[in-house]
């Protein structure tokens, strides 16, 4: 393992982070698959847990492995509560009532919510790119909810769905607050101890809500928890931190749109998931805001500020 202060070149920065994208787009009929041996809560736990051995062991090989600064803990406990604990659980259960591919576009409305959030509570300007990406998201969430290619009499379906934009939204606030904190350690030395709050938040929580949950050990479900821990958890966390120091923001931004399509197409591949065309038009919408918005912050930067 590399020290942390090591980076990458362009080209090998942009093979890892086509495999992070592709491990995590696959990912998400991965889970859905998953949920059939194991239930929601537990399934976060076991999850959660080999990624943050995977972490620690990958923090440790890069000599990065130390307790967090006190200025840290805020931001620690709020992404280990809020991030892995409370956006993994709510959605793993609405993957049980959602498909994967439409799953994985829901997840991926984040970016619109976190625009409202950081002109109210960050007071950052509000742009044109920032209001026509807003405007191409919301008629993206539109398509995904019209009543000509939504069930909206299916209350299981609504609960899903609901829960989705609920948990995307939940992100968003963390996103926020992670803007406003000012950092004393890296993120990677940062990451296992999150997830080791979230673990903590998970042990009672699982008892709690699945206290007589039966896991089905198969070497199927085996499968998809080495998948999910130490590759999606623990390998793709250090890919993106990795990566992000080594390509441009608006890259990775752009980049990480691959991972609802990805996930769209591994959906239709391999739990037949039809391709409709309101969950098509609504990722091409959603995805039209996000590089907007990206764009629109890259080329405010690369403005001339005044004297």
């Amino acid at each position: 393992m590399a020290g942390s202060n090591a980076t990458l070149s362009p080209r090998a920065a942009a093979g890892l982070f086509a495999l992070m994208v592709l491990l995590w787009g696959v990912n998400w009929p991965v889970m859905k698959v998953g949920l059939g041996y194991i239930p929601p809560f537990h399934f976060a736990l076991l999850r959660l847990t080999l990624g943050a051995l995977t972490m620690f062991a990958v923090a440790a090989l890069a000599g990065e492995l130390r307790l967090p600064a006190r200025q840290d803990w805020p931001v620690v406990l709020s992404m280990g509560l809020v991030q892995m604990c409370a956006f993994m659980v709510i959605g793993f259960i609405g993957l049980l009532y959602v498909g994967s591919g439409r799953a994985a576009i829901l997840a991926y409305t984040t970016p619109l919510w976190v625009l409202p959030l950081s002109v109210w509570v960050l007071r950052e300007p509000l742009s044109r790119p920032k209001l026509l990406a807003f405007a191409l998201g919301i008629a993206g969430v539109a398509v995904l909810f019209n009543p000509l290619g939504f069930d909206w009499s299916d209350r299981r379906v609504l609960f899903g769905n609901g829960l989705l934009l609920f948990g995307a939204a939940l992100w968003a606030v963390q996103i926020v607050h992670v803007r406003r904190h000012r950092w004393a350690g890296t993120p990677l030395s940062l990451v296992p101890w999150q997830q080791t709050v979230a673990v903590l938040a998970l042990l009672p929580l699982s008892q709690i809500f699945e206290p007589d949950a039966a896991l089905r050990w198969t070497p199927e479900s085996i499968a998809i928890l080495a998948y999910n821990g130490p590759l999606a958890t623990g390998f793709c966390f250090w890919a993106l931190l990795t990566v992000t120091r080594a390509l441009p923001a608006v890259t990775t931004s752009i980049g990480s749109l691959a991972t609802p399509v990805v996930g769209m197409l591994s959906g239709a591949l391999w739990l037949h998931e039809p391709l409709s065309w309101t969950n098509t038009g609504g990722l091409a919408l959603v995805g039209g805001a996000c590089v907007t918005l990206a764009l629109g912050e890259a080329w405010a930067r690369r403005a001339p500020q005044p004297a």
